[in-house]
């Protein structure tokens, strides 16, 4: 497939090209496909870190197409991950659906970047969706000592077919899409505190992300350490 000039900027940033091959694969409620994936030496050259992403490329009708995906439970050792693929309409989707074991595809790691502030917080308060579940759990899995609120937004109940990864110090709060988001904004503006010690991580929409990222810097008067804020995904 060729790239396009997403691919050639990318390369120019820095970014590594490597060859992934699908090694397993399952559906998840029907809703959602696995695959377990070799890295093709992608672990080896990055540094593994919670919330870590690539950039995989897809055939849309002849033209190259990129889309960034969580790694789930990457494991150097032995140079394999999981990624979690939502079965909607797009190429992503039908690749994963339709992938056999030994099929392969390109992906590219460039960005992803990511480390728990120092001295570790002694509360995380997580915001995100059935898109960002994957980053949210490598989250609680790397801290799972430290107490953690939890809020997801989900648009029906399939989105609710991956678990989050919560212990006994956890506090999940599934919260329904509505208003364009404005659900989740009310409810997460409701009953996040301020706190000098926490770390305040948010990846939703884009415009909740950012309409919560104001009231965290703005209303509680976070330090801009304290808080991550990513859009991972777009309504409009």
């Amino acid at each position: 497939m060729k790239r396009n000039w997403e691919a050639l900027v990318l390369k120019a940033m820095g970014g590594r090209d490597f060859r992934l091959t699908v090694r397993g694969t399952e559906s998840v409620g029907g809703h959602y496909q696995r695959l377990v994936l070799d890295d093709g030496g992608l672990l080896a050259a990055g540094k593994v870190h919670p919330t870590m992403w690539i950039r995989l490329w897809f055939d849309d009708a002849g033209r190259p197409h990129q889309r960034a995906y969580t790694l789930v439970d990457p494991d150097p050792a032995a140079g394999r991950f999981t990624l979690e693929f939502a079965l909607h309409d797009g190429c992503a989707a039908r690749w994963a659906s339709s992938a056999q074991v030994g099929d392969t595809i390109m992906a590219t790691l460039q960005g992803s970047a990511f480390a728990l502030p120092d001295p570790t917080p002694r509360h995380l308060y997580l915001v995100g969706d059935a898109a960002s579940l994957p980053a949210v759990n490598s989250l609680l899995d790397a801290v799972p000592a430290i107490p953690a609120t939890v809020w997801l937004e989900y648009a029906h109940d399939g989105e609710r077919a991956l678990v989050p990864r919560a212990r006994d110090q956890h506090r999940v709060t599934w919260v329904p899409r509505g208003d364009d988001g404005r659900q989740l904004v009310d409810t997460v503006r409701a009953e996040l505190p301020a706190a000098p010690d926490a770390h305040y991580w948010l990846a939703c929409e884009a415009g909740s992300t950012r309409a919560l990222t104001r009231h965290v810097r703005r209303t509680l008067g976070v330090g801009k350490q304290q808080l991550t804020a990513l859009a991972y995904w777009s309504a409009r």
